[in-house]
Formats: structure tokens, C-alpha cells, sequence
């Protein structure tokens, strides 16, 4: 089946809506995505949204910016991070205005709390700069985009896993996608194509992404031959519940929450002395695994299950549950424990990629070193590497990156689609998605998905995790091999087209893999630490050899990298103090 619009937009979460809305007012818009709208991951961002309102305590949109910058370990372009602080005040309040119910100070302003690495006048200080709906700050995003979406009459299709990109040339045509309901093919031909497909944490053993985070917009561009930026920064969040990986949002530590270690020592102090448990997430979550190797950890069932407490039982029952109502439910249903009353056990977990499909400021798509632009190809939020995360994204950055550059990146789709015809879709171009979905489905015998998933997730958390080295490495790329090669004799043991969950998932863990060898030949091949990559044998930041985005493209079996230059045209690099 065919369908023609002037602009596809593949997922539904806040950047693929605030894109979709913003092209729609001119243009015939349609939103793909795998999972209801309202259901995307952006739901489960808690903390809120950085602008530098000064409702609070003074603020600058220019203290932001360098915050960005240094928080990134300097990988971050200046430009950009510039120009997304500056831009962030408006989107907030075009959020309000949308009908946002943002938490409110007593003169009725938008009310802002702290969070890891936001200072005042250049490092001097912490800032309150996240503006938030208690601690359900991207849940009342996606509800406020998606009811605009709808006014403005953006055609959705639900539940809809696309397969594949269609290119002719350097230009878009359209995508692929499987109707999940059906099984049917279907073929959405378009001016423009934009990615908002989330992140891919699901690579990882302990994540806190939805089930659905599998990557899939920067694996069908890497299969596409488009490259993939930075994949070897990928952050842990210090505080996921330990052995689960479900988030507990920096909010409670921007409210006044502390870590601890068995001695109940708040030893942040030792690691970041001005910003304390404020820090960077990177540096929390060093300080945390460093303190449980050095014996400081709280004892699980075994050695290698310690943990720190998160202790939030100072702030009391009243202000847990007026602005962290969902935190305190985690905490009771999973662990059976009131946070008012008990400390939380927590543990880093996988949480956020830095790295993505490289874009320029408008999100067009960036196809080689030399900032190719893809013609009609967009790409957006987590899936996106823009880059104004650099090695380290600050928390509350990632709902405004989202946000800024959503909404930028509909207008530049809305303005192509004026100036631009459309490409016809070659009679070919379903010819890749249907091979696949044969292979899967051939009901030849296979080894497992499940089992295949299971040992790449351990493979990347036991070897390209918080901390890493060469040999631990070098092990992960060579299993990684080996699990793409046994991913080619996988079969889907159902043989059903209505609701093949076991396709899907295949389809999945096929994407996660690829992802998985990118990032783990892109952090073996960079030789320094800097930001969330951390190497053990090169402890040091190195910006005479380092100071350089990765461009990664997947060839086959192997993954061949390239560089572009990082953008330095406003601060210089210095060492990252807190």
C-alpha cells in the first residue's frame, strides 16, 4: 500500500510532535510510530526543562550555554549550545502558552528548581534554572503536542514499525514500514523525512529506557550509508533502583536529596566540593562506582550488588509528594519502601546517548565529514547528534534539545516542501523490507532472539559501561560479531501476521546490534577519557589528538570511522572543575 504526504514524521514523542505541528499549519503531515503517542519515552522524563527564565534566582541564557559546553567536556558545538540556551526562554513560554501546567511560585511565575551542572556566572554557583510539572514534566509535553497535533490535523499511524529509508541519490523519497496490526507493507512516499525515534538504551543489561528504545532511526540510516556521530558517548544516570534501572529523577537531589555511602558520608563532597550532588551526572556516577569499589558501598546480596543510598527522608512527606508524587509511588511499588521514611538503593543506569545521526541546526541530516547535507532528511531529539551534548549531556538539556530543535526542524521542513518536488518512489524500494521480513519468517530452525538480545545487553554493560578499557573492549567487539552473525540464522517462531510481537522484537534486536557494534568500535577506537567515556588505561583527557567528533559508518561487517572538527569558537577548552 501506498500513501503520499508532504512530510512523514517517523515517532511520536516530543521532538517527532513538536516537529509534526510545527509543519502541519503548511503542509500535509503524517506521524509513523511503533507505540501510541502518548506513550513515547518522553513520557517518562521527570525532572523538567532548562531555560534560563531568572524566575527564581538570576539567570543568563549565556551561563547556560557555557554550562552546556563545559558539562559536554568540551566536545559540545559552541554554537549550537549557544543558540539552544538563547532559544530556550521562548520555547518554555510557548509551552506555557500551549497549555503546559508547569508548577508555579507564589507570584504565580514558572517555578524552577537545580540540577547536576546548572551554575550561575560562569561555574560560580548553583542555579534553579529547570522549569517543571512536579516530577511528570515530559508526560505533560507529550499530552500538550499531541492535543495541538490533533487540532492542527496531523494524520496519524499508530503502531507502525518503519523498516527502512528510501534515498535516491542524496535525496529522500519516503520510508518503509510494517502495519503491526496487519503485516502488511507499506510505502509512504514524502518531500521530507524526519527521525524522532528515540534513544537506544536497550542495548544495555540495566537501562532506564522503555522496552521500546531500540534505535531503529539511526540503524536503518546507518544501513543507508548516512554515518553516526559521537556513538561512543553514552551517559549513565547515577541514579537508576538498583538491579532494575527504573529512574529516579535528579529532582530529588535538585530538591535537596543526598548520596551516601555505608559510613552514611555524604562523599560527594570529595568528588565535586562546590556542586556536590549536583554534579554532572558523568562525575556521580564515577564517584559512585569508585566509593563501591573502594569497600564504601552499601552490601547486596552479593559483592558485586552494592549500592549507595539516595537519602531524601530530610525533605518530608509534604514536599515528596507536592513535587516528586511519581518518585515516591516508584519507590513504594518497587521496593516496597516510603522515601520519606527510608533511603532509596540506587545504582548508575544506562540512560542517554550523546551520539546520533549528525544534523546541523535545522536538523537536516549530515552524510559525511565534509556537512553534506541529505536533501528532505531531518533528524531530531535523542536519536539526532546535533551536537549540543557533547561528551556529557546536562540533565533537563534533553526535553529542551527536543523542544528547540523540534521545532526548528518542522519550520525547515514546512519551508522545503515549498521550494521542492517530490521524488518518486522506485518500484524496488519495499524489496529490502521484504527480504527481511522472509528471512525472519521462513520458519527455518534459529538460534534464540531472546538468548542473542540477553548476551549483547551483558556483553555492553559488563564491557562498555561506566568504566572501560582496551581488553575489555576489544572482548565486546569481537562477541558483537559474533552476535550480528548469529543474528542472520535468528527465526521468529511465530508465524502470524496480526500482532507479531516476536517479529517486532526481532526486527528490533536486529537494530540494537548494529547500534552495539558502532558504539563499542567507535569507544575502542577513542583514546582518552572525556565526558561519559571513561578508559581506565587513558585516564586523561587528551584535546591534542581527541578534540574531534567520530563519524562511524557501518560497512558491512566492519565500521569505518571518519572525524569532523568540534565546534570551539566561543570558549576555549579547560580542564572540567566542579
Amino acid at each position: 500500500m501506498k500513501h503520499t504526504f508532504d512530510a512523514i514524521i517517523v515517532g511520536s514523542g516530543g521532538a517527532g510532535l513538536y516537529a509534526a505541528l510545527e509543519v502541519s499549519g503548511q503542509a500535509k503531515t503524517a506521524v509513523l510510530s511503533k507505540v501510541y503517542p502518548v506513550r513515547s519515552h518522553t513520557g517518562a522524563a521527570q525532572g523538567g526543562i532548562s531555560a534560563a527564565l531568572g524566575n527564581v534566582e538570576e539567570d543568563e541564557p549565556r551561563w547556560h550555554a557555557f554550562d552546556t559546553v563545559k558539562g559536554g567536556d568540551y566536545l559540545v558545538d559552541q554554537q549550537a549550545a549557544h543558540l539552544m540556551a538563547e532559544e530556550a526562554i521562548q520555547a518554555v513560554y510557548d509551552l506555557e502558552n500551549r497549555g503546559l501546567p508547569f508548577n508555579r511560585t507564589p507570584e504565580g511565575r514558572i517555578d524552577q528548581r537545580r540540577f547536576g551542572g546548572h551554575t550561575r556566572n560562569f561555574g560560580e554557583a548553583p542555579v534553579r534554572r529547570a522549569c517543571y510539572a512536579a516530577d511528570r514534566t515530559g508526560h505533560m509535553i507529550l499530552q500538550t503536542l499531541y492535543q495541538q497535533c490533533i487540532k492542527n490535523g496531523v494524520h496519524f499511524y499508530d503502531e507502525y514499525q518503519v523498516l527502512d529509508l528510501v534515498l535516491e541519490g542524496k535525496k529522500c523519497a519516503g520510508v518503509v514500514a510494517l502495519e503491526l496490526s496487519t503485516g502488511e507493507i507499506h510505502v509512504f512516499e514524502s518531500k521530507t523525512v524526519l527521525f524522532a525515534t528515540g534513544g537506544f538504551g536497550r542495548m544495555f543489561k540495566i537501562t532506564s529506557n522503555a522496552y521500546a528504545n531500540t534505535g531503529d532511526g539511526p540503524a536503518i540510516c546507518a544501513r543507508r550509508g548516512i554515518p553516526l556521530q559521537d556513538m561512543e558517548f553514552f551517559q549513565f544516570h547515577p541514579t537508576g533502583i538498583k538491579g532494575l534501572g527504573i529512574l529516579i529523577s535528579e529532582a530529588v537531589r535538585g530538591e535537596g536529596g543526598i548520596l551516601r555511602n555505608n559510613q552514611g558520608e555524604q562523599f560527594m563532597a570529595r568528588f565535586a566540593p562546590t556542586l556536590l550532588d549536583l554534579a554532572p551526572r558523568d562525575m556521580v556516577s564515577r564517584a559512585i562506582m569508585m566509593e563501591i569499589r573502594a569497600g564504601a558501598g552499601i552490601r547486596g546480596d552479593r559483592k558485586i550488588d552494592d549500592y549507595v543510598h539516595l537519602d531524601a527522608t530530610h525533605l518530608g512527606k509534604e514536599t515528596l509528594q507536592s513535587k516528586l508524587p511519581d518518585i515516591t509511588d516508584f519507590c513504594k511499588t518497587y521496593l516496597g519502601i516510603d522515601p520519606a521514611d527510608s533511603p532509596i538503593p540506587v545504582l548508575p543506569t544506562a540512560h542517554y546517548g550523546m551520539g546520533g545521526i549528525p544534523t546541523d541546526i535545522h536538523g537536516r541530516v549530515m552524510g559525511d565529514n565534509r556537512e553534506t547535507v541529505v536533501e528532505g532528511l531531518y533528524a531530531v531529539g535523542e536519536c539526532a547528534c546535533v551536537s549540543v551534548h557533547g561528551a556529557n549531556r546536562l540533565g533537563t538539556n534533553s526535553l529542551l534539545d527536543l523542544v528547540v530543535f523540534g521545532r526548528r526542524a518542522g519550520r525547515h521542513m514546512a519551508d522545503h516542501v515549498k521550494h521542492s518536488d517530490s521524488t518518486p518512489v522506485p518500484d524496488d524500494a519495499t524489496d529490502f523490507s521484504r527480504q527481511w521480513i522472509a528471512r525472519l519468517t521462513d520458519k527455518r530452525k534459529g538460534p534464540h532472539g531472546g538468548r542473542i538480545l540477553e548476551e549483547m545487553q551483558t556483553t555492553m554493560m559488563e564491557n562498555v559501561g561506566v568504566y572501560r578499557n582496551e581488553t575489555d573492549m576489544a572482548r565486546a567487539v569481537k562477541q558483537l560479531e559474533t552476535i550480528r552473525e548469529q543474528y542472520r540464522r535468528v527465526r521468529s517462531q511465530d508465524q502470524g501476521t496480526s500482532f507479531n510481537t516476536d517479529l517486532l522484537e526481532l526486527i528490533e534486536l536486529g537494530n540494537l546490534a548494529d547500534l552495539a557494534f558502532i558504539t563499542a568500535v567507535s569507544a575502542l577506537n577513542r583514546q582518552e577519557s572525556r565526558g561519559a567515556h571513561s578508559r581506565e588505561d587513558y585516564p586523561e583527557r587528551n584535546d591534542a589528538n581527541w578534540l574531534k567528533h567520530t563519524l562511524a559508518f557501518l560497512e558491512g561487517d566492519r565500521v569505518r570511522l571518519d572525524y569532523r572538527d568540534v565546534d570551539v569558537s566561543i570558549w576555549a577548552p579547560k580542564p572540567r572543575k566542579y
